[in-house]
């Protein structure tokens, strides 16, 4: 395997890891994925894998993302869906938002709008620190429910100290300082949906 190659698997490596949502499985099948036309020396890979993933597990998770995790535990007890690490660019997103939408729909739940970050914006924050939230309201129609939606988004995030601001569609948070470790917790889609349920508990 030529250097190069080797390098640009190393760089892969070290952001999953960085991530914090993937265990070394996950990271190993997305990496064989991606270089699946290459011939991979898997044993070297893997004892890369192993060293840099172990690492990262050494460290705790930042202020920042632990404030992340509360801010969205807030929205989605004001009826916002909030999805972290959601599929890869916006759109997707926005389709993954709507497939949950869909499922606690069918099960009597009542969600008002969604708020979400994807693994390309992951990319963007480890070269320039800021995090991109997109958002947007469930009733396309309804200008009023989205502009609460930005209010509760907004002044939810400055509660928890962040430094945020509106920007083309979307909220960006500045100097935010990325540290997660891995948990074997669900996030993406099923987290939410889960999160969701938990904070919107029905009266029996």
């Amino acid at each position: 395997m030529v250097e190069e190659l080797l390098d640009e698997i190393k760089e892969e490596i070290v952001f999953f890891s960085k991530c914090g949502f993937y265990d070394k499985d996950e990271i190993l099948e997305t990496i064989e994925d991606e270089f699946i036309d290459f011939d991979l020396d898997l044993d070297l890979i893997s004892d890369y894998l192993d060293t840099s993933f172990n690492k990262h597990q050494q460290y705790t998770n930042s202020e920042d993302f632990n404030n992340l995790k509360l801010a969205f535990d807030d929205l989605n007890k004001t009826g916002i869906i909030s999805i972290h690490n959601n599929a890869y660019d916006i759109q997707e997103g926005v389709n993954d938002a709507f497939e949950v939408y869909t499922h606690l729909l069918n099960n009597n739940y009542s969600p008002i709008g969604f708020c979400f970050y994807t693994l390309s914006d992951l990319e963007e924050l480890f070269e320039n620190k800021k995090l991109s939230l997109y958002y947007g309201s469930f009733d396309l129609e309804d200008e009023l429910k989205q502009r609460q939606i930005e209010d509760l988004i907004e002044n939810t995030f400055k509660k928890y100290g962040f430094d945020i601001e509106k920007s083309d569609e979307q909220f960006i948070i500045y100097n935010f300082n990325w540290l997660k470790v891995y948990d074997n917790k669900e996030y993406s889609m099923e987290g939410a949906y889960e999160d969701f349920i938990k904070f919107n508990k029905k009266e029996e």
